[in-house]
């Protein structure tokens, strides 16, 4: 039977950058899972989430396309705590099934596993290593601004609802420093490559020493 590949969970603040450092890691071949994504995908029209979320929260999420106003979602379950855990509480299952299953279809040594709140929600034992994109707070909040349009109040107060720079530097194995240039990340990545490769086939070593 095949050694299963490491499963490496991706996290990190808004706006530090986690979508730059997964694509680096597929721009060598390494497949990635991104929950994000995933919650997307479940929830366009159609999707297995999209009848539950207008259920919950109502026709006033739609935008004039039919598609949902994720913005304006985002904005109304981070000001409320029961509407952010009612989301969760449907789109949570949904997305845990869709990654499961795209792990299972994983060729190589290892894979990215990207939770944003990967920390936050306890899921850290769900994998193998934790890698934390970081950067500052402020570079955070220029950078979700500049993509978003939400202001800086309402960048800090999203990240306010997220475990703090500190304790996530404090519970990662691995860090990307996405400070600099996005040419920094590739050099990281091809780095925490090898160490990957190295690790999957120790532990390879180490079950076949144990049989």
């Amino acid at each position: 039977m095949p050694f299963l590949p490491l499963v490496i969970g991706l996290t990190g603040g808004i706006g530090s950058g986690k979508s730059a450092v997964a694509d680096a890691f597929a721009a060598i071949g390494i497949p990635v899972t991104d929950t994000d994504a995933l919650a997307h995908a479940l929830t366009a029209p159609a999707a297995p989430g999209y009848d539950a979320v207008l259920r919950s929260f109502g026709a006033g999420f739609l935008k004039p396309d039919g598609t949902l106003d994720r913005a304006a979602l985002r904005r109304h379950v981070f000001a409320d705590d029961a509407a952010r855990t009612q989301l969760e509480s449907i789109l949570h299952p949904l997305i845990r099934a869709a990654s499961q299953r795209e792990i299972d279809a994983w060729n190589g040594p290892y894979g990215l596993l990207v939770v944003p709140l990967l920390l936050d929600r306890g899921r850290a034992t769900t994998v193998d290593r934790v890698l934390v994109v970081d950067c500052p707070e402020d570079e955070q909040v220029r950078r979700v601004m500049a993509r978003s349009g939400l202001t800086a109040a309402e960048v800090r107060a999203i990240m306010a609802t997220q475990l703090s720079r500190a304790d996530r530097l404090a519970r990662a194995d691995d860090v990307v420093d996405n400070s600099g240039a996005k040419s920094a990340i590739a050099l990281q990545v091809a780095a925490l490559d090898r160490r990957y490769r190295e690790l999957f086939a120790a532990r390879a070593e180490d079950s076949d020493a144990t049989q």
